[in-house]
């Protein structure tokens, strides 16, 4: 049995019209496997209004409750879309998390996948041809429904399709493919017709919006490849896949940035063994996820250190921070929200020695001061202000050559 998995996010099924092409993507799908498989988002605003509803009814909404309602927005669009197959002469039901099951943990609102039942999946694939599947969400051992975090319906998507040796899992969207940066700052952003799975875990985690960062971590684990097409158009998109040499001989595939920062710098503190630790042990246990981190030593015995955080996690950082310095005796704690990273991404890096110094070199040129620099084997990320970013961009796209001249 051929399966397809098809992910259509909420603009895809936002009106009956749109829904109207998500079923023509769903009919080709068809005509190209035995059956198909469709995970549906809420339709475009639904989440945003249950959760608003949730903060009308109580000040501190409950987590698990939260999950139970937000979860109602994808129960909807499943049903609606199922009523057009059927209409459509297409065997095909809807089914909700619980009634497969997807197993997930207990953390309500960030769930992570634990099991998804393939048996039963392969069993109702015998009586319907298309089985419209809630994306987002899924239930713990005791039946509590959770949610996937935003984003989610991608990670639902892969993980059937991985658990169902789905030959490709299409995500469907409002755009056409990955593109080398974000085509609404470069007007010479190209698309890309693939790019590899750490490559688009970069990009992802740099907050590209195109794919769930979980959804590529369960497509490299299982191997699945990921294509990402328009729901509005026939265009081929991009495939996310497993890197080759050809992909290795582009030195820098894309340029992605991160205005969702904050600097933070707790100025003289003691240096001496377990400083750092004192300092991001709390930041841990709260769950705040810290990205770059410099520290500086001086000569009189003390030493600065500067992180970044999620501006949205800024507030419970300083409290920390305060609490902190004065447990450690440090100076003073400085922040600054007008900042934002900009990276270069591409598993070209690997075999490739002189990125870093031509996209110094480039920013220099502008003008632009560098704040902050952290490296991985394949990406380049630096901290400027944010007033630069598009600027900085630009030119990292221009220096690297990733416009449409490129073949």
């Amino acid at each position: 049995m051929k399966i397809l998995v098809q992910k259509f996010g909420g603009t895809s099924v936002a009106t009956r019209d749109a829904m109207q092409k998500v079923l023509n993507k769903v009919t080709d799908g068809l005509k190209r496997s035995d059956k198909v498989i469709a995970v549906l988002s809420a339709r475009a605003g639904e989440t945003n209004k249950l959760l608003a509803l949730a903060d009308e009814w109580s000040m501190t909404p409950d987590s698990a409750e939260c999950d139970a309602l937000v979860s109602t927005g994808e129960q909807v669009s499943i049903t609606l879309f199922t009523m057009l197959l059927k209409d459509a002469g297409i065997r095909a039901r809807s089914l909700l998390s619980w009634q497969i099951p997807i197993k997930t943990d207990s953390d309500f609102g960030r769930a992570r996948i634990r099991s998804i039942d393939s048996g039963n999946l392969r069993s109702y694939l015998e009586s319907y041809d298309v089985l419209v599947i809630a994306g987002f969400q899924g239930c713990t051992e005791d039946k509590r429904i959770t949610t996937l975090g935003r984003g989610g319906s991608d990670t639902s998507a892969v993980a059937i399709a991985a658990v169902l040796d789905s030959a490709e899992c299409e995500i469907y969207t409002d755009v056409d493919g990955v593109y080398t940066t974000d085509p609404n700052i470069c007007s010479s952003a190209r698309k890309m017709d693939r790019v590899a799975y750490d490559e688009m875990l970069e990009m992802a985690s740099m907050g590209a919006k195109v794919l769930h960062i979980r959804s590529v971590e369960f497509a490299k684990k299982y191997k699945v490849p990921v294509r990402v097409r328009s729901t509005f158009s026939d265009d081929p998109g991009t495939l996310v896949t497993q890197e080759d040499s050809s992909m290795e001989a582009v030195l820098v595939s894309g340029i992605a940035y991160d205005k969702d920062q904050a600097r933070v710098t707790l100025r003289a503190l003691p240096d001496v063994p377990g400083t750092a630790a004192a300092v991001f042990g709390p930041l841990s246990e709260k769950g705040i996820l810290v990205d770059m981190i410099v520290q500086n030593t001086s000569n009189d015995g003390h030493t600065d250190i500067t992180f970044t955080v999620s501006r949205k996690e800024l507030p419970q950082t300083l409290e920390l921070m305060h609490t902190i310095a004065d447990k450690t005796g440090a100076a003073e704690i400085l922040h600054d929200v007008n900042v934002a990273k900009v990276s270069a991404i591409g598993v070209g890096m690997r075999n490739h020695s002189g990125v870093a110094a031509r996209a110094f070199a480039a920013l220099t040129q502008e003008g632009i001061n560098i704040l902050m620099i952290s490296t991985s084997e394949i990406k380049i990320t630096i901290l400027i202000q944010e007033k630069y970013v598009e600027l900085a961009v630009r030119i990292l796209h221009d220096t690297f050559g990733l416009d449409w001249s490129i073949d």
